[in-house]
């Protein structure tokens, strides 16, 4: 039995600490929501649409959506651009995650033997420009990255 693994070719060129403490402009190429009832989560793939420089590289990570969580999952959809009228009616769609676009914050952390990027703060595309202008201080309270 063989099993196509997507970007398992490319896995190398995307260094571990390339993405610790990193802000991207992204597209969600993925999400899937899972329920279990220790710790529901949404699990996303995105692709780096910017930095020109990790452009064309891809990433996945989870949002958890546990009662405690569920505010920070709730502001990634409203950041990003989720529809609305889905969002109003507490509905999630594995297609609707597809495409779209906004900024992240990311660290990459390891626990456990088990290395992990950490979605931590979130803004819409359009202020991509802002926060990326090096030198700086951004929304997020730091100097912006590359």
């Amino acid at each position: 039995m063989s099993h196509f693994l997507f970007g398992l070719h490319g896995a190398d060129r995307l260094a571990e600490g390339q993405l610790n403490n990193r802000l991207l402009l992204v597209r969600v190429e993925r999400g899937h929501y899972e329920w279990t009832s220790h710790k529901p989560a949404c699990f996303l793939r995105f692709a780096i649409m910017e930095p020109k420089h990790l452009q064309g590289l891809s990433f996945s990570s989870s949002l958890p959506c546990t009662p405690k969580a569920l505010w920070k999952f709730h502001w990634f959809l409203r950041d990003f651009g989720y529809d609305s009228e889905l969002l109003a009616r507490n509905e999630i769609r594995d297609k609707s995650l597809v495409g779209l676009r906004g900024v992240v914050k990311t660290c990459h952390v390891v626990a456990k033997s088990l290395s992990r990027i950490i979605l931590n703060e979130f803004a819409p595309a359009d202020q991509w420009k802002t926060l990326s202008t090096p030198s700086t201080p951004n929304e997020f309270g730091s100097e912006a990255s590359e």
